[in-house]
C-alpha cells in the first residue's frame, strides 16, 4: 500500500524510495528507468508484461510531464491489461484502491 507521495518522495509499505519505481503484488523495484525519459517505450514496461496484472496504473509525474505514444497504450490493451495513467499524486490513490479487488502494478515517475 502506498501511505504518502510527494514530489520525488514515495513512501510503501514503510518504506520510502526517492526514484521512480514500480510496485508488484510482492515487491518494490526502485530506480526505474525510461529509454527515453520523459516517453513510455514498451521495453519500460516488459518487467510488468510478464507479471500479467488485471490492470497497471501509471503516474506520469506531478505536472504530468511522462508520454504515452498510441504504440505503447496499443501494445498494453493488446495483452489484455488495463492502463490507467494519471498524474502520480491521483494514480496513488487509484492504485491504493484498484489492488484491493484486481491483480495491480503500479509503474510512477515521482518527479516532474
Amino acid at each position: 500500500m502506498i501511505e504518502s507521495y510527494e514530489f520525488g518522495r514515495i513512501e510503501v509499505d514503510g518504506n520510502i524510495y526517492t526514484s521512480d519505481v514500480i510496485i508488484f503484488t510482492d515487491k518494490v523495484y526502485q530506480g526505474w528507468r525510461r529509454k527515453e525519459g520523459h516517453n513510455l517505450s514498451i521495453d519500460d514496461i516488459e518487467p510488468v508484461i510478464r507479471e500479467r496484472p488485471d490492470v497497471l496504473v501509471l503516474g506520469t509525474g506531478v505536472n504530468g510531464l511522462m508520454r504515452i505514444p498510441d504504440k505503447t497504450r496499443h501494445y498494453i490493451a493488446s495483452v489484455g491489461i488495463k492502463l490507467i495513467a494519471e498524474r502520480t499524486g491521483k494514480a496513488c490513490e487509484i492504485y491504493n484502491e484498484v489492488s484491493r479487488s484486481e491483480k495491480a502494478i503500479a509503474a510512477l515517475h515521482l518527479t516532474c
